[in-house]
């Protein structure tokens, strides 16, 4: 999401060398590229004027303290501005879901068809269950797309809430109190209310909406916007906050090819916060919103929390422990170890879903590796490990010329490959050894003075 304007604040950073404080003339410099940056990303023209005459007004004057350059100052600057753009500056609690109602909590949820609303509905359901442990129930009172109710069903069905059925035959409002007059007797604490939506604002949508919210009082009213609409989103959003009391928004499709102006431009114009962000396609794909880690995204700091978090969802650890226990007391790592390593991998996003959570300049250094190619072997190795029997998984000794044969047909590569899994194996199996018994001790020992704090 806005790599044009992490690369061009890099540009500027580098260019502003040497200079001893931020000056008019400097700073108009790196302001011009920012703006150009921010127009480019579909920003609507009244937040990038807004955002440039904060950033302008607070940047000149800095003084550059410390190892700081100039342009790593004006960073800072605009670091903070974006932050604040994207909801920084109405405190923490700002993006929480507020459930301080009677239960059950209302969520309602607004916006055009195609946004992803259905989609969303489900993934924030799987949320509210896992993260906040509530009891969710997820109705939809969109009746004029056929397989709208469906839809739902089977994602409601997918992450284990509870569906409460529904007929295109009924109306939209007698569908929404049924529903709440369901949760109240079956104690459910979230109902998720999924509305229809148009390929376009009209009359019609905008008053079947509000009678909605005004039938079942929503402690929480989500405008769903799509990432990759643009300036298009600018008019969407103004009139959803119009026909409604929005509470917040969330933004779907951050993992495609959306130059991400929306993710201002919506907050910039409604004045809600965003409260979430999906950033996949998979059912777990929906993120709580941070705008300081996004605005570290957007310069390129990276989000490391974000990746301790993917790891805490992602890795299993009993298993890894057990793996530990078993390498330190000699055990012998084998490949069924091997693909749980990768499967780890997997859950943790992948490669590229790692790669996008670090920092530009680690980003940078592994640009030159082709993601999608190196994606494309780690999934091929695991169709070899899987073409293997148990027994040649145990003991990979076991695979001669007839059975390298037999995995390369089962897995549909050539010989070649299966020899290059092998060896790669080798050399991981080579390093684990390393850590049997006090192994671990002697590479620590080893390493003393070449870590800062390792003594």
């Amino acid at each position: 999401m806005l790599n044009n304007l992490t690369q061009r604040l890099s540009k500027v950073v580098k260019t502003m060398r040497g200079e001893a404080r931020l000056t008019e003339s400097n700073t108009a410099d790196m302001l011009r590229e920012v703006r150009l940056a921010l127009l480019e990303a579909d920003v609507a023209l009244p937040a990038v004027r807004d955002f440039i005459a904060r950033v302008k007004e607070k940047a000149l004057g800095e003084e550059v303290i410390g190892s700081l350059t100039p342009g790593q100052a004006l960073v800072g600057v605009v670091h903070d501005e974006l932050a604040k753009l994207m909801g920084a500056d109405l405190g923490p609690d700002a993006a929480q879901l507020s459930f301080a109602t009677q239960p059950p909590a209302i969520i309602l949820m607004a916006g055009l068809q195609g946004a992803g609303k259905t989609t969303t509905v489900g993934k924030l359901a799987k949320y509210l269950q896992e993260q906040k442990k509530k009891k969710v129930l997820t109705v939809s009172t969109d009746v004029y797309r056929p397989a709208a109710i469906g839809q739902l069903e089977t994602v409601t069905a997918q992450v284990g809430a509870d569906f409460f059925p529904s007929q295109s035959s009924q109306k939209p409002v007698d569908i929404a109190l049924a529903a709440v007059d369901w949760a109240k007797k079956h104690h459910h604490e979230v109902l998720l209310i999924d509305t229809a939506g148009r390929l376009g604002i009209d009359e019609m949508m905008m008053a079947e909406i509000s009678a909605l919210h005004a039938a079942v009082k929503p402690i929480e009213t989500l405008f769903v916007v799509d990432a990759m609409l643009g300036q298009d989103a600018i008019n969407t959003a103004r009139a959803f906050n119009e026909a409604l009391p929005l509470t917040g928004i969330v933004l779907t499709k951050l993992d495609g090819d959306a130059r991400g102006g929306a993710a201002l431009s919506v907050r910039h114009i409604t004045g809600k916060p965003i409260k979430f962000a999906g950033v996949a396609e998979k059912l777990d794909g929906l993120e709580a919103f941070d705008p300081a880690r996004m605005a570290n995204r957007i310069l390129g700091m990276g989000d490391i929390l974000a990746l301790v978090e993917e790891a805490k969802k992602g890795v299993d650890i009993a298993a890894a422990q057990d793996l530990a226990q078993k390498i330190k007391v000699g055990g012998k790592f084998d490949l069924n170890d091997f693909k749980a390593q990768i499967s780890q991998m997997k859950k943790m996003g992948g490669l590229s879903g790692l790669m996008d959570k670090l920092p530009s300049q680690l980003q940078q250094a592994a640009a030159s590796a082709n993601m999608g190619q190196a994606e494309k072997q780690v999934r091929r190795m695991e169709g070899i490990i899987n073409a293997m029997t148990p027994q040649e998984r145990a003991k990979p000794e076991l695979i001669k010329a007839s059975r390298k044969r037999r995995i390369a047909t089962g897995a549909g590569v050539q010989v070649q490959e299966v020899n290059r899994l092998l060896s790669q194996f080798d050399q991981m199996q080579s390093m684990m050894k390393k850590f049997k018994g006090a192994g671990m001790m002697k590479m620590m020992r080893s390493m003393k003075g070449m870590l800062p704090g390792l003594r």
